[in-house]
């Protein structure tokens, strides 16, 4: 039993797992009431890309209410929406590899994960971002791709992605 204790509590200390920093809430809205215990809900969040300044992502997550909601058990469904736009002017701080992490998050105590991973269309000079939700035993088909087109900000010309992929 105390071994058993003891794995729940490290997977859930271990839920969340950051390629960059904390998303940022923007707010959920409720989709399914459930009495005595939380609604379903749809949640929005906002991050920045962590190597490439300029670039915010937003994705859209279902949450289960519910008992397994409230308790932390359930596992989340793999409906993510995602919109990447640029913000500012775009600046990399480091060289990236076509499919890189950004963001993953687990979305179950063991088998479940959703990954935002960045890549480059270097002949469009434009950021490709896609979001899917994976299993460790099946896989998901669940995704949503959104692109940044580079554009100069004010005075500063567009620097091009191709020149920050790793080869």
């Amino acid at each position: 039993m105390r071994f058993v204790l003891t794995l729940i509590v490290a997977l859930t200390m271990a839920g969340t797992a950051f390629a960059g920093s904390d998303p940022d809430l923007i707010f959920k809205k409720s989709t399914v009431w459930k009495f005595l215990t939380p609604d379903h809900k749809l949640a929005v969040y906002a991050i920045d890309d962590p190597i490439v300044d300029g670039v915010a992502c937003h994705f859209t997550v279902p949450e289960k209410g519910g008992v397994e909601g409230m308790l932390g058990v359930a596992e989340e469904l793999s409906d993510i929406s995602l919109a990447c736009r640029q913000v500012g002017p775009i600046s990399f701080k480091e060289k990236f590899e076509q499919g890189d992490d950004m963001y993953r998050e687990r979305r179950s105590l063991v088998f479940k994960k959703m990954q935002i991973v960045r890549g480059c269309d270097i002949k469009r000079n434009v950021l490709v971002y896609l979001v899917y939700s994976d299993k460790l035993i099946e896989g998901s088909p669940k995704n949503s791709t959104s692109t940044v087109p580079i554009m100069p900000w004010g005075d500063q010309p567009a620097p091009r992605c191709g020149e920050w992929v790793q080869d």
